[in-house]
């Protein structure tokens, strides 16, 4: 927010943090980060003009086929409530107004008013520290009963433009207006000038809004300074005003692009604005992951999401994630996949209360349970193991509620490719043991869920001695010199240590699934099987 003096708030949030576990716990992130980079900037300097030209070919073949994909035949508005849980408690006890306010305690605060956040005081801070920045500050406990009745007033809204809109979040949510504009025949400034009136009309809160041709740009003009508060922003759909936009676009605006891949992709490779990811592609497509190398250009693309690919009315859905932050700011996650589909609110509970009962006892300061890969009712006729196979592909920051940061994933690896018997995992940054895995390109993931965790309560013996025998007829070759004909990865001929490194973590991993497969036969017991295992580092929840 502009007038912050982000000096003193940097200054205050150290001092008061200082020897407090989240300081230790920043202070192992930042080693671990810069032993990172570090890394990352030594691969960089190891690559050749040989490496180079070839991962430019594969850079502006992956940049031809995704400008292929562009789609500007789509609307899409996100609209996001002004200080949402602030604005409901000034509506509720209007002596607030005009005056600094926190919704939360002296231990976290959840949101504060704009009143307050032009002292530095923002959501995800301690309450304690946001007194300090500024000692007027009232304090308002946390109401969801009142939050969820005037989040219900403006979904009903929302329906009049979008029976199928995605919510984000009580205080946000997408929706595809491209059929209404077409059918009143307007232009998308009436439709969100007409739906922001409507909402202050039924809730007398305000709301902003963005509009543009896919969900990544609508969010990112949904929560720009630009138009908040109560304001709006709307991008054409045209391809060159897109690009202009972009050009200058901060990487940190992208919901996917959080603090610490930031710092990287500054830090190592020079880049601050998402045109520039364009001109760094051939780095980004050598020492990244090909969907994460995708997901870089697309944004330098200006690309997004144009289909609802969201759950709608009777979708059911069979993966849910659990999040642990500990008292000590360790993060843990697990995941599980059911045998079957489930639809309820109590079944989620059901199979998540599992979930968190593996790591008890335990002192929590965040839970977080997520359901993701929604499917109608009509596609339940899909085998588990079908549907799973297409959950390793990269997702959409928005699909689902996956905000946080982008993978840094060393080792593409499918199904069939690596089996680990693990149920949930511990994300430690200090820890130097990773599972049995061997870590590639010093490249680990700094995201704060395991992606793509497939967990298979109960298993098939006979489908799982298929993939594991066809596991060990497969040989590891270097596809053109550069591919790993296993999993995918590439690395150029002059990475001579870790490609030697690569064929080990193949090797150990056919043995423990060879190890694997004979320890079941003897003895028949319930396995959880993760097909895809990526490392993790806590990180900061985006405000």
């Amino acid at each position: 927010m502009e007038g912050v003096d982000k000096e003193k708030v940097q200054r205050v949030v150290y001092e008061m943090s200082k020897g407090s576990k989240y300081f230790q716990n920043e202070e192992r992130k930042e080693a671990f980060i810069k032993q990172k980079i570090d890394n990352m900037r030594i691969q960089c300097a190891s690559l050749s003009q040989a490496d180079l030209a070839h991962y430019q070919k594969v850079a502006d073949s992956r940049i031809v086929e995704l400008e292929s994909s562009r789609d500007l035949s789509r609307i899409w508005l996100h609209v996001d409530m002004d200080a949402f849980y602030a604005a409901v408690e000034t509506l509720s006890n209007p002596t607030l107004k005009g005056k600094p306010m926190a919704v939360g305690s002296m231990s976290m605060i959840s949101t504060a008013n704009y009143e307050a956040r032009k002292f530095g005081v923002r959501a995800a801070m301690p309450g304690f520290i946001a007194r300090k920045l500024c000692p007027e500050l009232i304090f308002v406990p946390t109401d969801f009963n009142k939050y969820n009745y005037y989040s219900d007033l403006t979904r009903k809204v929302f329906r009049r433009y979008d029976p199928n809109f995605i919510a984000g979040s009580l205080d946000e949510a997408y929706l595809d207006i491209t059929e209404v504009c077409r059918e009143r025949n307007v232009k998308s400034e009436e439709i969100v000038q007409e739906l922001r009136a409507g909402v202050n009309e039924e809730t007398g809160l305000t709301c902003s809004a963005g509009v543009a041709p896919n969900r990544l740009l609508a969010k990112v003009l949904g929560f720009s300074d630009i138009n908040k508060p109560n304001g709006e922003y709307v991008l054409p759909n045209d391809r060159m005003a897109v690009m202009t936009f972009v050009s200058s676009l901060p990487i940190r605006k992208i919901g996917g692009i959080g603090k610490v891949t930031e710092n990287i992709l500054k830090r190592v490779f020079g880049i601050n604005t998402c045109e520039q990811m364009l001109g760094k592609s051939s780095y980004l497509c050598a020492l990244f992951s090909q969907s994460t190398a995708d997901f870089f250009c697309s944004v330098g693309l200006g690309l997004g999401q144009t289909a609802n690919r969201h759950a709608k009315r009777g979708s059911v859905w069979a993966n849910i994630d659990s999040k642990l932050k500990t008292a000590s700011f360790e993060v843990r996650t697990g995941a599980v996949t059911l045998q079957k589909y489930i639809s309820s609110s109590e079944d989620i509970l059901k199979h998540a209360k599992k979930l968190l009962q593996t790591e008890l006892p335990i002192s929590v300061r965040l839970i977080d349970v997520a359901d993701h890969d929604f499917v109608s009712n009509s596609e339940t006729d899909l085998s588990i193991d079908s549907w799973q196979t297409s959950q390793l592909d990269w997702r959409d920051p928005f699909d689902g509620n996956h905000l946080s940061d982008v993978d840094y994933q060393s080792c593409i690896v499918q199904k069939s490719d690596c089996v680990e018997e693990v149920q949930t995992s511990s994300n430690d940054a200090t820890s130097s043991h990773y599972n049995g895995f061997t870590e590639v390109l010093g490249s680990t993931s700094y995201q704060g869920k395991f992606e793509g965790i497939n967990v298979k309560n109960g298993s098939n013996l006979l489908e799982d001695e298929r993939l594991d025998s066809c596991c060990q007829e497969k040989t590891m070759l270097w596809l053109n010199d550069y591919k790993c004909s296993l999993c995918g990865i590439e690395l150029p001929p002059s990475f001579v240590a870790e490609r030697l490194e690569h064929s080990d973590f193949h090797l150990a991993e056919k043995l423990q699934k060879e190890e694997s497969r004979i320890h079941q036969t003897s003895v028949p017991s319930q396995r959880y099987n993760i097909y895809l295992v990526q490392f993790a580092l806590p990180f900061t929840i985006p405000t």
